[in-house]
């Protein structure tokens, strides 16, 4: 009787452990290990076309080393560097684009590179090479088609712009791993006290952010490993001159004349509630010692900033790039509240050398955002947005009079992709820095072209002033292509990349017509080109339009009903117009990489791909209806599939990453429409994340309601179908801490469902290492074979 008892005890715990590390089946193995496209970029002289083949799937064991989590940042002690560069490459290549040569550019052995900076002149171009333990620069010769290291010079990467070229294309100033700095600030492992934090009765309300300080020991190492010696590397000779004192620098910026430097430089005290882009930040011009000549701007640690507001004092300080000694920047005039009623939010700043006397340029209703691009002239465009009709304003702004006229150039719903006007094309000027492709009034813009059937990539000339556009390229239909780079003012000669579902990407020269191909890249995974991909409207039930790209595995016979995932990231809108508007292209060549669910084609399901769930209504309001309209959603996408014959309603398997994953929950959670779901890193518990999320502008306080109805794991004890959760250890997105999966997990077991969560080691909220890519992949495969292909009836 007793050793039965163990045994029913035993069968009832969920079950916990450690395992090594799966691979999917061969099938998904094979594609996951096919080369990746190529990235290329054009020098200024346009004459050269680089192309640089990304470093993809790091082992493990790369991910295991030392991590330093400070301030919002990640940082590689061993390498002084990121410890997740923005981009990384193993193989260059350079190519003539008047002879068509090819070039190798063979990297040094353990090194990967990262973004190449081209000088003005485009002659050469300067990486950051990253090792195990350092980070050198590197330098190519165009002409002589040569890569060489730039000895002694050791690039500190933790934080900040770390390469910048001056005007004449010889000069660099980088940031720099200071001399004779020590050892590492050590631990003390016997407290002396505890940590205390304390607020003074002003409210300072806060997103859920990640890797934030916690010690005055994290104190010590931010600064360590973040301090940097700014120094000029003439290129030619390899000769390092330090500039001024060390510092935390955000950005080292050249005058346009290569005289000052617009120096962005972080200091005490540091917070342990927010990251270091809310850090004290004194802005100031230095000569070419480095000694400061003006300040610019002192800005306090931005601890009061509202929700969704900006800091007050200057932002987004840039030198004026057709005027060697003039700067410009943003004010807010609404103390940096959204909410604060007033006629105008922003005004744009200009002062001339010494910098003592700005003037104001011009005032905007709305809040300014991105960067302004100028025309040779001196006048630039610029954009402002309403947050409370979404709407996004283009303005051609003359400054040669004071106030400065303000021409509207487009009006349109920021997430109108119907109607944008693409944006301005650009290039870097001998003074090294980027002025927008023009000639008088008239302007390139690129864009992506989206319209009803799908994404179009286009170039127009626009006469500025009388709006008139004149398309000098446009995709044609069954194919995808793109403008990379306008080589003359005609827009006769243009660098594109080409695609379409039988063609893998490839770089092209259009002169005149002509077509020239510049690389031929074979297909990578030919067995991918079985794949059918068809890109499918219909209608929610209260008559919103939607869509979804509609994929079927290799060897599909029409007519049979598969299972089927439907994949998917809930969107808010003002309105159903919107909503309702064409996603991507379906002549895009089908390419996997990563933890990709369309994996799924090659285990025999079909694919419901990005189904639009929109959440339509007031920005202030719409989360009220968040779960009836995505269930309204996915019921409609269902259906229609099935209406079609392609999918078998009682084997659908529904997935998301992030809000996906908050998605999935929810579906199950208050629907039946689905046999089983796969949740990755999301976030499940909103009162964890009480001062908004996603979209949501109001705090857990001010709807308390909307945040407990839509958090899944209150409902938890609704998820009657099998949900497989995953999530990275190391998750740094904010809001969706691992604890969440953690938690959810529990709550789902707790409460009888059937649940398996998988942790993955060193993973962040993407996943970067080969084992953990192969590994959730085979979970996910595995999970919906049993639970929706071969699900019992």
């Amino acid at each position: 009787m007793r050793r039965l008892f163990l045994i029913s005890l035993t069968a009832s715990l969920a079950l916990v452990a450690q395992t090594k590390y799966k691979q999917p089946p061969e099938a998904i193995l094979k594609v996951l290990q096919a080369p990746a496209t190529p990235i290329a970029t054009v020098n200024p002289a346009k004459s050269h076309l680089l192309l640089l083949e990304p470093d993809r799937y790091p082992p493990i064991a790369e991910l295991a080393q030392p991590m330093l989590r400070l301030a919002g940042l990640r940082i590689n002690p061993r390498n002084n560097g990121s410890r997740s560069p923005h981009a990384s490459f193993k193989n260059l290549e350079l190519i003539n684009l008047a002879t068509l040569q090819k070039t190798p550019l063979p990297l040094p052995p353990g090194a990967r590179f990262g973004t190449a900076q081209w000088n003005p002149q485009g002659d050469m171009a300067a990486f950051p090479a990253m090792f195990d333990d350092r980070i050198e620069l590197y330098l190519l010769d165009v002409k002589a088609a040569k890569l060489k290291a730039v000895p002694a010079v050791r690039l500190n990467a933790a934080y900040g712009d770390v390469i910048d070229w001056l005007p004449g294309g010889r000069t660099l100033l980088i940031q720099s791993i200071p001399n004779q700095r020590g050892n590492p600030p050590a631990a003390n492992l016997v407290p002396t006290g505890p940590d205390i934090q304390e607020s003074f009765g002003k409210a300072t309300p806060a997103p859920t952010y990640q890797d934030l300080l916690k010690s005055e020991h994290d104190e010590a190492l931010f600064e360590y490993y973040c301090t940097s010696q700014l120094a000029l590397v003439d290129a030619t000779s390899s000769q390092v001159t330090p500039i001024g004192k060390p510092g935390i620098f955000r950005g080292a910026d050249v005058s346009p004349n290569g005289a000052l430097f617009l120096i962005s430089k972080i200091h005490r005290p540091f917070s342990w509630v927010l990251p270091v882009t809310s850090f004290p930040l004194d802005v100031e011009v230095w000569n070419k010692s480095g000694q400061p000549i003006s300040t610019i701007a002192k800005l306090p640690l931005a601890d009061r900033v509202p929700l969704e507001g900006v800091r007050t004092g200057p932002r987004g300080v840039n030198w004026h790039p057709t005027d060697a000694t003039t700067l410009t920047w943003i004010e807010a005039l609404d103390g940096g509240n959204p909410k604060e009623l007033v006629p105008h939010r922003d005004r744009m700043m200009m002062a001339k050398a010494p910098f003592n006397a700005p003037q104001e340029i011009t005032k905007f209703e709305q809040r300014v955002i991105g960067r302004a691009d100028f025309l040779k002239d001196g006048r630039f465009l610029t954009a402002d947005y309403d947050r409370k009709t979404k709407r996004l304003r283009t303005f051609l702004v003359d400054p040669s009079s004071i106030p400065a006229k303000a021409d509207e150039v487009q009006s349109r719903g920021m997430q109108d992709r119907y109607r944008d006007m693409g944006n301005p094309v650009t290039e870097i000027m001998p003074t090294g820095k980027r002025l927008v492709v023009s000639d008088g009034d008239f302007a390139f813009f690129s864009g992506l072209g989206a319209g009803p059937k799908g994404d179009r990539p286009f170039l127009d000339r626009v006469n500025l002033k009388t709006k008139e556009k004149s398309r000098l390229f446009e995709c044609a239909d069954g194919v995808y292509e793109s403008v990379v780079t306008v080589l003359d003012l005609a827009g006769n000669r243009l660098v594109t990349r080409r695609e379409s579902t039988s063609e893998p990407p490839n770089y092209f020269l259009l002169d005149s017509g002509k077509r020239t191909a510049l690389t031929q890249f074979i297909d990578p995974a030919p067995e991918l080109r079985q794949v059918k991909k068809q890109l499918v409207s219909y209608k929610r039930a209260d008559g919103v339009p939607l869509n979804f790209t509609l994929y079927l595995p290799p060897g599909y016979k029409p007519g049979t009903p598969l299972p089927t995932v439907m994949w998917s990231y809930p969107r808010e809108y003002n309105d159903a117009d919107t909503a309702s508007q064409i996603t991507g292209s379906p002549y895009r060549f089908t390419q996997l990489s990563g933890a990709s669910h369309l994996f799924y084609l090659l285990a025999g399901y079909a694919i419901l791909d990005d189904a639009t769930l929109p959440v339509i209504g007031d920005p202030e309001t719409a989360n009220n209806t968040y779960l009836a309209q995505i269930v309204a959603g996915a019921k409609a996408a269902i259906d229609k599939a099935a209406e079609m014959g392609v999918t078998d309603p009682k084997r659908v398997g529904v997935g998301g990453h992030s809000y996906g994953a908050f998605m999935t929950a929810n579906l199950l959670a208050h629907s039946d429409l689905f046999a089983a779901g796969v949740a990755r890193s999301g976030a499940y518990n909103r009162t964890l994340t009480p001062f908004g999320f996603q979209s949501e502008r109001r705090t857990i306080w001010e709807a308390s309601d909307v945040y407990l109805n839509m958090s899944p794991f209150l409902s938890a004890h609704k998820i009657n179908e099998p949900i497989l959760l995953i999530h990275g250890q190391a998750d740094n997105n904010t809001g969706t801490f691992p604890i969440q999966s953690e938690r959810m997990y529990t709550a789902i077991r707790g409460n009888g469902g059937t649940v398996r969560f998988v942790y993955l080691p060193f993973e962040s909220h993407g996943y970067a290492a080969r084992e953990s890519i192969e590994h959730t992949l085979a979970e996910m495969v595995e999970w919906f074979d049993k639970h929706v292909k071969n699900k019992a009836n």
